[in-house]
């Protein structure tokens, strides 16, 4: 891997924008740019992941900068907050290492229309509930198993397979990210360990940073669009982080195999072996992009089943209908997917391939990809916490069309590894020190929850009103927890 400099060569543009110069690595083609705060900055420069986004700069057919957003950290060739959008029409290729090995994981949120006032006197019951019901861990098991049929649907229909079966609601599709189902998802290009993977999982979250969190709106920063999307203080809320499991894992694997194999027959030479790519025109890209829209859709139908647990958990705690609670769908968006998508490029409108890694699509008012209730206000955006630290509601902006592709941050961003956040308190102490602030956990493998403790990443605040000010998207409300489902 190429190293750049202790210190890159690098030149603050904005109050929260930061470039690195053509040069910081060899062959860069691009200029790189960081979205972030001053403080944020500089964990980006001393866990080297700024040195991640200048080797990106090198991917052929790359356009205008390689970018990353304010929890940018260290990840398998791109950094984890990272941005890039190649043409095809220039020799643009598309790097597994841009999407991630848990393909388009992502962010649901449930609405409701319950106030924490009148569910806090049952939210141990609930919270141990919601523990029972919610199948999580490593390697674990689904709600339902799938047999090689409906594996298939899964991967080609997304969220209206899980709604055929008679799971969730008929509007929840309208209200996720592509009404649900990625276009192109070809299972025949998945391998049969990824079938086999996949095949128990469906309905599962399973361990690392994933949850289920019921959680209360705090604070309301735009009032129109939260009432666009339900929201209002005091009101209990769900928020479901997950992906695709075992099946997007070994998705992603099985590519990167066959891309490191052949790199030197394509003539394109990158500075991390972890960058390997295909032009987009190649065979082989058009296998990983059904197999990558494939996990994409597995994922969204994984939260989908996910969505509807949960909704039938309350109704067992509190003795309603998830109707008459108001328990609807927000949005469900992905961060780990590449699209693609039209942008203007030096005057001539073209179709780009956009790698966004740890990042979160986020398209302003009027795009025509957006359900029309939130036409007016742009894409809704979840950006979550951990465990004791508040989660956000974003929504795009006009500006980030033009600054970042259309693209926002996706969480708080890790800035401690797992075996160092582990040395610092132990699981059962931090369950303890959450329950002392109020929030209830689930029963959990408690040595592993160190892992995940608050303290082992950046402040979400501080993240999203990095990205607020670089104009990429604008903050709508603040949610905190109070009860955890973790793996």
């Amino acid at each position: 891997m190429s190293r750049v400099n202790a210190r890159p060569r690098t030149e603050r543009i904005g109050p929260y924008t930061w470039e690195i110069s053509v040069g910081a690595v060899p062959g860069m083609r691009v200029p790189g740019r960081v979205f972030a705060s001053e403080h944020l900055f500089e964990a980006a420069i001393d866990d080297r992941s700024v040195e991640q986004v200048a080797n990106v700069a090198t991917l052929p057919g790359i356009v205008g900068y390689s970018y990353a957003m304010p929890d940018i950290h260290w990840g398998y060739g791109f950094p984890i907050g990272g941005v890039a959008a190649t043409d095809p029409e220039a020799d643009g290729v598309i790097s597994p290492g841009g999407v991630g090995f848990d393909i388009g994981c992502g962010v649901r949120l449930l609405r409701s229309d319950l106030s924490w006032t009148e569910v806090k006197p049952r939210a141990r019951e609930l919270v141990d509930q919601l523990g029972r019901d919610i199948p999580r861990g490593i390697g674990g098991k689904g709600l339902i198993r799938l047999d090689r049929s409906e594996l298939d649907k899964v991967a080609r229909e997304g969220v209206r397979f899980a709604l055929s079966v008679g799971i969730g609601w008929d509007e929840d599709a309208e209200f996720c990210e592509d009404r649900g189902t990625l276009p192109n998802g070809r299972p025949e290009f998945l391998s049969e360990r990824a079938i086999q993977r996949g095949s128990s999982q469906i309905g599962s979250l399973g361990a690392g940073n994933h949850f289920l969190e019921v959680q209360v709106v705090d604070e309301i920063r735009e009032p129109v669009a939260a009432s666009v999307m339900g929201l209002f203080e005091g009101q209990v809320c769900i928020m479901i982080h997950t992906g695709s499991r075992g099946l997007g894992h070994q998705t992603c694997t099985d590519h990167l195999r066959v891309l490191d194999r052949l790199m030197p027959e394509f003539d394109i030479y990158v500075p991390d072996k972890q960058l390997a790519c295909v032009p987009i025109h190649h065979e082989l890209a058009d296998r990983y992009f059904g197999a990558m829209d494939a996990a994409g859709n597995f994922a969204r139908v994984n939260r989908h089943f996910l969505a509807d647990a949960a909704r039938r958990s309350f109704e067992k705690v509190l003795g309603r209908s998830a109707r008459d609670m108001g328990m609807s769908l927000v949005y469900d968006v992905s961060h780990n997917l590449a699209k693609f998508e039209k942008y203007e490029v030096a005057g001539t409108m073209k179709e780009l391939c956009v790698h966004r890694k740890g990042a979160t699509r986020a398209v302003g008012p009027g795009h025509p990809c957006l359900p029309e209730a939130y036409r007016a206000i742009g894409q809704p955006v979840f950006v979550p916490g951990s465990m004791g630290t508040p989660s956000f509601v974003l929504v795009g902006t006009a500006e980030a069309k033009d600054r970042s592709f259309y693209s926002t941050c996706h969480g708080a961003g890790r800035r401690m590894s797992r075996t160092q956040a582990k040395k610092k308190m132990s699981g059962p102490e931090v369950k303890r020190t959450l329950e002392e602030q109020g929030i209830l956990l689930a029963r959990s493998h408690w040595r592993l929850l160190s892992e995940e403790a608050p303290y082992a990443y950046k402040d979400p605040t501080e993240v999203v009103e990095s990205c607020e000010g670089a104009g990429l998207s604008k903050v709508v409300a603040r949610l905190r927890p109070v009860g955890v489902i973790k793996g």
